[in-house]
């Protein structure tokens, strides 16, 4: 098995996303997360969440998760966390499954994870990456807020196991405070092979243009 991009359901995640983050700013990372995540037809979806944040990728996300019929879980490290989040989300017309803990205890519960977004704000975010259980067919991993300090010496390499796990692919995008995204392998399958695509994103406030080789 491998991961298989779809750009109509790509298109209409980011067309949704857009009208349910109207009242957000976050200079488009929401839309081309979300149309990422659905597009790659990811059938679990995971995040994490610091006390706070914006949820403008999260609604993205569950946008994602509706159009592929797909699981969408976060991750936040409290109680209060918890509440603030899922109050948020409601709000927004979403109610994903969230789970309170550490990485090494909550990432133990979760397998076949196929689409990460992890903020790179947090400390632990090398942690939840290195301790994820990927899907046979691979998954993308997608670091937002990496122009942050605590990402700046963070290196892909170090989240592979170097048996198990295999880069494919992984590019920068200068979209909101930065996403660091990587396509990644496992060792169940062969999601490095297949034809490459490109998908081209638009900034919606800058007018700015990227263009995304899959």
């Amino acid at each position: 098995m491998k991961l298989v991009w779809s750009p109509e359901t790509a298109s209409k995640a980011y067309i949704d996303t857009v009208k349910s983050c109207d009242l957000y700013h976050e200079s488009g990372v929401a839309e081309l997360v979300s149309a990422m995540a659905a597009g790659w037809n990811a059938n679990f979806i995971v995040e994490t969440w610091s006390q706070g944040g914006v949820l403008a990728t999260s609604i993205g996300l569950a946008v994602a998760s509706r159009h592929t019929g797909g699981r969408h879980v976060c991750i936040v490290q409290n109680e209060q966390s918890r509440t603030e989040y899922a109050e948020g989300m409601v709000k927004a017309g979403m109610s994903p499954e969230v789970m309170v803990g550490e990485p090494e205890e909550v990432m133990d519960q979760i397998v076949g994870i196929d689409f990460l977004v992890v903020d790179c704000k947090r400390k632990d975010f090398a942690r939840i990456l290195r301790l994820a259980k990927l899907s046979s067919r691979g998954a993308v991993l997608v670091c937002k807020n990496a122009s942050s300090k605590s990402a700046s010496t963070f290196k892909w390499r170090s989240v592979l196991d170097g048996g198990s796990r295999r880069l494919v692919r992984c590019v920068f995008l200068p979209v909101g405070m930065g996403l660091d995204i990587a396509h990644v392998a496992t060792s169940g399958g062969n999601s490095g092979s297949g034809t490459k695509r490109w998908i081209k994103h638009v900034d919606q406030q800058s007018g700015e243009e990227y263009v995304i080789r899959t």
